[in-house]
Formats: C-alpha cells, structure tokens, sequence
C-alpha cells in the first residue's frame, strides 16, 4: 500500500510540475490604443448666392434635347443655336466648415436632378426640366485654410427639349463633404 501511496504522490507531483511549469510560460503584451476626434465638418450655401441660374432661354426652333451649361464663374458657357438665351446667370456658393488644414471632398448627392413646372403647364407640353454635369470650383476637393474654412462654386448644364412648357422651373442641387 504503501508502495501505491508513494506511486501516486509522485504522480501529483510530476502532474503539478508540468501545470506549474506552463503556468510560467504566459506572458502578455499591449499595444497602443488611438482614436482621431475630427472637428464637425459642415456645408452650407451662403444665403446671399443660393442658386443655379441658367437665366431665361427661348426655343428658336430646336430639333430635340439641347444642352446649356453655365460654368462656376457664373458665366453661361455659350447659348446653343435655335435657343436664345438672355438674363442673367450664376452659379451658386457653398461654405465648409471643419478642421483647420484639412483636405475635404466634395461630391454630388444626385448626379441629375428634376427642376419641375411652378404653374400649370398647358396640355400636352413638358412640365420638367432635367439638369446634371454638375462641377464644383475645386474639382472635386480643396483644403480648407488655418481657420477651417473653404468656399467652392457649383456649376451645371441644363437640358432644355422641344415642346417645353413656358414658365418657372425650380429644384435643387445638393453637394456632399468628407475629410479625405
């Protein structure tokens, strides 16, 4: 018996030598934890220059769709033969607000958007008017200064078709910003 009682303490000890000796073997490490808190980044058009004027357009006699495009300086970029454009034109401005130094995107939410009829239009005669190519003054991305601050202008083409109906045509153009 006692040859077994011996036998089995030594087994426990062996059995506790290798539980002890793997206890020993852990280790640990760590690793940096960072986290980046941006400043709000914030978009908006300045009141005093909130639209896309394409100014007054005549048919003259188009054969279908023509296109007009006023471009971020404001300027109509060239009246299309059998249109006969008049008034006056302007792109409008868009202000960021964000991160001193920071490179901000800029995109388009919609790549055309729907300007529709204010009034009743006559029977038979379109009633919506379809603009798009919109560009932005920064082509697509600009830094903003020390203090977080950046304007860009927006420009676009307009789609005028033949059986158009007279009147006023409004939407919108919605732009989008990211930090880079």
């Amino acid at each position: 018996m006692k040859s077994i009682l011996r036998t089995a303490a030594a087994g426990v000890a062996i059995a506790s030598f290798g539980i002890a000796s793997a206890a020993s073997a852990a280790t640990t490490d760590s690793a940096e934890v960072t986290a980046e808190i941006l400043t709000a980044l914030s978009v908006d058009v300045d009141p005093l220059d909130d639209t896309l004027n394409f100014g007054t357009i005549a048919d003259g006699g188009i054969a279908g769709p023509t296109n007009l495009t006023v471009d971020t300086a404001d300027a109509l970029v060239a009246c299309p033969a059998l249109l006969v454009c008049g008034g006056t034109t302007a792109s409008p401005t868009f202000n960021i607000t964000g991160l001193a130094n920071a490179v901000v995107d800029i995109s388009f939410v919609n790549a055309t958007e729907t300007l529709n009829h204010t009034g009743v239009p006559p029977v038979g005669m379109l009633s919506t008017l379809q603009a798009g190519s919109f560009v932005d003054s920064e082509a697509g991305q600009v830094t903003l200064d020390g203090s977080g601050e950046a304007s860009f202008t927006v420009g676009g083409t307009l789609t005028v078709d033949t059986n158009q109906a007279p009147g006023v045509y409004v939407g919108s153009v919605s732009v989008e910003v990211a930090y880079n």
